[in-house]
């Protein structure tokens, strides 16, 4: 493991035994690889992944590295959603494979549009629904996963990605609220946010687990996870 991982752990530890973070480990013991690069890895049970299934990917940001590994690997046709606008300009110069689709709007359990504020650095570029002090709002289309697959024609999602900087507790009540048919999940959660807190975590994990989805990975920081469902 490395020196780093390994820091993140002894922290987590300290931090879950004054209740200020989460406590979880893996359930079931599935090979995973981790897909991408720097910033934009995600650790993926691929033995799972249906080549040339279908993939969403919610929160693009400047970094389609994973996206593209699993259209290069996979053969998966990979739908990516952000409706912010450092990311949209950002994607508009890139050259995106055909097997990714771009869309410029976001997920949450409602239909409609969203306030998203922007993070303090200008060289940042992740929006989130807690406004951090770097300036004014925008507000952004938002779909909830019904009514984005009805959109496409999808009656299957074979792996979802979200790091929706704190949105991700709306949806997850969403999906199982409506047992859509999502078979892996990697999600960012963002407890690390005192606005958000550990209880928003645990109470998505626990629902999660309640409609059969198991934990097959969790990060040495403890904010990302993934699921499959059993």
């Amino acid at each position: 493991m490395r020196v780093l991982d390994q820091l993140r752990k002894v922290k987590r530890r300290y931090l879950a035994l004054r209740g200020l973070d989460v406590r979880y480990t893996p359930q079931i013991e599935h090979p995973y690889e981790e897909l991408g690069a720097l910033a934009g890895v995600w650790c993926v049970n691929t033995a799972a992944l249906a080549r040339g299934g279908i993939a969403y990917s919610f929160g693009i940001g400047t970094d389609i590295s994973f996206d593209i590994a699993l259209v290069e690997r996979f053969s998966m046709q990979v739908h990516a959603f952000d409706p912010t606008p450092r990311s949209l300009d950002w994607i508009r110069t890139q050259q995106v494979p055909s097997n990714i689709h771009v869309y410029p709007y976001g997920i949450a359990d409602f239909d409609g549009t969203i306030m998203l504020h922007p993070p303090t650095s200008p060289a940042h570029v992740s929006f989130s629904v807690v406004e951090h002090g770097g300036g004014p709002g925008v507000q952004c289309a938002v779909y909830r996963l019904r009514s984005i697959m009805r959109m496409l024609g999808h009656t299957r999602i074979d792996l979802l990605k979200m790091d929706i900087e704190g949105c991700e507790y709306g949806v997850i009540r969403d999906i199982v609220s409506e047992a859509l048919p999502v078979h892996q999940l990697c999600i960012e959660f963002h407890h690390r946010w005192p606005e958000i807190g550990i209880d928003k975590t645990e109470e998505a994990i626990t629902s999660l687990r309640s409609v059969g989805y198991r934990t097959s990975y969790v990060s040495p920081s403890g904010q990302e996870f993934g699921f499959i469902r059993a």
